[in-house]
């Protein structure tokens, strides 16, 4: 069974086979071996809302690395994951704005009932979904905590 997603993944990969972009090519074929990885580990078919927390993750692990790479003084690696992030982005869905990215805090803090960060848990359990692939976990949770805070 596949998915609109996965189906999107099979052919930006043969479209990259037929036009020969290695580098496209690689970074398409180390997506779908990450989703194969965790469906034989999990035994599960990955669906889209699945498959956005995998390509959200090898993003992260993307931006991470290029930080230390840059720190490290290796520009030429750092290059090779902005490049590797770049494709990986091409298969998630537009990144929310500030404003938007706003008003889903507020509303989440509101439906929560949150009154300080000891409720941060309770807000971004609802915050999370609706953020997945189109904004960083990690820099929305600042935010929140800055509301709450």
């Amino acid at each position: 069974m596949s998915t609109a997603l996965k189906d999107q993944l099979k052919d930006a990969m043969k479209a990259a086979m037929r036009a020969k972009e290695k580098q496209r090519l690689g970074t398409i074929r180390m997506i779908q071996a990450e989703i194969k990885r965790i469906e034989v580990d999990e035994r599960i078919e990955v669906d889209d809302a699945r498959l956005l927390v995998i390509l959200d993750k090898m993003c992260k692990q993307r931006r991470d690395s290029i930080t230390q790479y840059v720190d490290a003084g290796r520009e030429e690696l750092a290059d090779i994951e902005r490049a590797e992030m770049v494709v990986i982005q091409e298969f998630l869905p537009e990144a929310l704005s500030d404003e938007e990215l706003d008003q889903i805090i507020v509303k989440a803090i509101a439906d929560s009932g949150a009154e300080s960060a000891r409720d941060m848990g309770k807000v971004m359990g609802l915050i999370k979904p609706q953020v997945q692939g189109r904004a960083d976990v990690g820099a929305v949770s600042k935010l929140v905590k800055a509301k709450l805070g």
